[in-house]
């Protein structure tokens, strides 16, 4: 790209900056910003403004994934979440687009168009559903440029200086920016009006790889105290049993010595915490998975292709997201797989010819790989400068390497003499370069933005953030990939599966959209495009919706994600079932196998109807207890020791709030299934009269001295469901 000396303008305040842009760009705005936490709020808040201000001014938002702090339906909820949601999310500033959209309040000449939704956020809103983007994560920067997008805004950390050069990082989004970038100048080379802006908030940590840029990028940069605002910090949520048991099957597929991807959520923190005792606490794991009788049913497919031993070589990590997990397997020593941007160096240390650690010894195997000679040329010096064998700052000159304020050193390994200066006075420690993640955008707790800020350079530099279209796909450098990410393991969720092994993960099959795509298929055919790689979808086997269970195993569905062709394998809280290359009777046995007992005989009948099973197949006994209860009673004693807490890394809800919202969700489960249980004597007594137990549930609700009629029922309602869950 050419640089320009002329950008970036400098703005105080966001209403100068969207002016200039409008008077530059027009009245015309298709206004792209980042999926999830890289928005710059108060600048798409200036575009909204104009454009609600201003009918003649059309704003068409391009984005995915707007993160929103949670809502609540009525007076008794706004009394939980109204302090909690103040005390996690801080200053953070709501977008005004998202709100007005939520309430059907947009006027007519601004659009929203997004490809990712919060999971089950906007499924009754329908500008969101007609308007939503359908589009393969690598397919994204294409598609928003066909939209005709001429204004790219994104939030971006503090500068800084190399080389009297001003470089700033895109920090938690380098997935799609790269590429938009020069794209975008090529259009404007062409004759057309664009703007790539910047908004700085001090508190993204500088990220590298793809994600720093260099100043001119941008054509204006808004940089002033008051835009710095707590960034977008989800808390993890409770796991329950459940998820817990899709954690232990999937955990003992991970490989060690290969490559994981994992997601945010419970399920993924249930996979993190599994793998993480399967390290540190292996004879408690191997127990449990033998208590489970996860070896009983599974032991021969677990041998294949994971293990239940501890992670020696460890784990590298390709993820189009940089979550919380990522941290907890770093910190345990689990996630320290490194990976080098050399294809040669790459393929040695993957057959073991060389070693991380340097030593002379690393010289004779390069030498006997014929990748250098004895005597070393001036382009062989340089290469192993590049690999991180030899110091940046040797320098070679006719034959000799010269070391800083050291004699030269004749460059020849063949003699003695000078082959021991060259060990003494050229060798790094071990390889530098090497990257023990590559991802493309992240978001997390508050204590994940700690960990990253609190990395010295070099430890943050192997946290490489890279564009979404070299993490999720193998084009493009794809013998290095296919060398890094051996062993892969790709870890996705899903809605639900079809008995012929469909995957449905985006959307119901009336049309609405739950989420999106994603990146969900590019990972899915990657498992599939490498040799030794798999695909790993989780699913909890039932659903609650109104007060009734339902199957997410299912005959057929009319919408699909991923097409049976794709299947590999899925796990359920029951265990896994592998589909790859199976026909479709077999799919069908493997899928029933790890599907909850209340639906396995009716899921067997619409199989045998449709004539895909004979007609006398039992369900092996081994697989005929497959209920819930089943799960505690495996996990109770573990429990009881301590392990498989409801939140292993920490939580930022305080007792009460967790007993509290335990007590909510119980109350309207009841409200959605009709049904009351009636107290006991005990418990209709403490309703009645509030005991000093419930006094801490009912100041956090601030109704443990209600003076009205309304504070006095709900707090009898809180008592109930306190009362239910059996917080007292």
């Amino acid at each position: 790209m050419v640089r320009n000396s002329n950008r970036p303008t400098y703005y105080a305040d966001v209403e100068s900056c969207v002016e200039n842009i409008l008077s530059k760009v027009g009245k015309n705005i298709v206004l792209g910003i980042p999926i999830g936490l890289g928005k710059p709020n108060q600048l798409v808040n200036e575009f909204f403004r104009r454009a609600t201000k201003d009918p003649t001014l059309r704003l068409k938002i391009f984005t995915a994934l707007t993160l929103t702090k949670p809502q609540w339906k009525n007076g008794l909820e706004r009394r939980l979440v109204e302090p909690l949601s103040a005390r996690i999310f801080g200053n953070y500033p709501e977008l005004d687009y998202i709100s007005a959209l939520e309430r059907s309040q947009l006027p007519p000449n601004i659009e929203v168009a997004e490809f990712y939704f919060q999971p089950g956020q906007l499924l009754h809103n329908s500008h969101a559903q007609q308007n939503y983007v359908s589009s393969n994560y690598t397919h994204v920067v294409r598609d928003s440029l066909d939209s005709d997008m001429n204004v790219f805004a994104q939030l971006i950390s503090s500068a800084k200086q190399w080389e009297n050069k001003t470089y700033y990082s895109l920090s938690c989004n380098a997935d799609l920016t790269p590429d938009l970038i020069p794209k975008m100048r090529g259009l404007e080379k062409s004759g057309k009006k664009i703007a790539i802006l910047g908004q700085i908030n001090p508190e993204l940590p500088f990220m590298y790889g793809d994600a720093q840029v260099p100043s001119e990028n941008f054509d204006a940069i808004v940089d002033h105290p008051q835009y710095a605002f707590k960034l977008f910090g989800p808390p993890n949520m409770a796991i329950n049993p459940s998820d817990y048991m899709i954690g232990l099957h999937a955990s003992a597929l991970i490989k060690d010595g290969g490559t994981i991807q994992l997601g945010i959520g419970s399920l993924s923190d249930a996979v993190t915490y599994l793998i993480k005792m399967r390290h540190q606490y292996n004879a408690v794991y191997c127990a449990l998975l033998s208590e489970a009788n996860v070896l009983g049913k599974f032991e021969k497919m677990i041998h294949n292709v994971g293990g239940n031993e501890p992670f020696k070589e460890g784990l590298y990590a390709t993820s189009e997201m940089f979550v919380d997990g990522f941290m907890q397997l770093y910190r345990s020593g689990i996630l320290k797989r490194k990976v080098y941007p050399h294809e040669t160096l790459q393929r040695l240390l993957n057959e073991n010819k060389l070693s991380h650690q340097i030593s002379p010894a690393a010289l004779t195997r390069l030498i006997e790989e014929k990748i250098i000679h004895p005597q070393l040329s001036e382009k062989e010096v340089t290469l192993l400068q590049q690999w991180g064998i030899f110091k940046m700052e040797l320098k070679y000159q006719n034959g000799f390497i010269y070391p800083p304020n050291e004699i030269p050193i004749p460059a020849d390994l063949a003699d003695s003499q000078s082959a021991e200066k060259i060990y003494r006075h050229c060798l790094e420690p071990h390889i530098k370069g090497g990257h023990l993640l590559h991802a493309s955008f992240f978001l997390g707790p508050q204590r994940f933005y700690n960990f990253l800020r609190g990395l010295k350079k070099e430890e943050r530099e192997q946290f490489c953030m890279k564009r979404v279209a070299y993490v999720n796909q193998l084009y493009g450098s794809e013998e290095l990939k296919r060398l890094q990410r051996k062993d892969a393991r790709f870890l996705n969720s899903a809605l639900m599966v079809t008995l012929n092994g469909a995957i449905i993960s985006d959307k119901l099959e009336d049309g609405r959209t739950v989420s999106g795509v994603g990146g969900q298929y590019n990972f899915v055919a990657m498992a599939h495009a490498l040799v030794d790689a798999r695909s790993i979808i989780m699913l909890r086997s039932v659903r609650e919706k109104h007060g009734e269970i339902h199957s997410n195993i299912i005959w057929n569905y009319g919408h699909t994600t991923i097409p049976c062709h794709l299947r590999d394998m899925v796990v359920t809280e029951y265990g896994i079932a592998n589909l790859r290359g199976k026909n479709d009777r077999e799919i069908i046995i493997a899928l029933l196998n790890i599907t909850d007992s209340r639906f396995q005989d009716f899921l067997l009948r619409e199989a045998q109807k449709a004539g895909k099973i004979s007609k006398n197949y039992q369900i092996p006994d081994d697989f005929k207890d497959n209920y819930p209860a089943r799960l505690k009673k495996h996990l109770r004693p573990y429990k009881d020791q301590g392990y498989l807490p409801e939140f292993p890394f920490g939580t930022e809800f305080t007792p009460e709030e967790i007993a509290l919202t335990k007590a909510f969700e119980a109350i309207q489960t009841m409200i959605a299934k009709k049904r009351f249980p009636i107290p006991n004597k005990h418990q209709l007594r403490a309703i009645l009269s509030a005991p000093e137990i419930a006094t801490p549930y009912l100041q956090r609700l601030q109704l443990d001295k209600p003076t009205t009629m309304k504070d006095k029922l709900m707090q009898k309602l809180v008592l109930y469901g306190l009362s239910q869950t059996g917080a007292m």
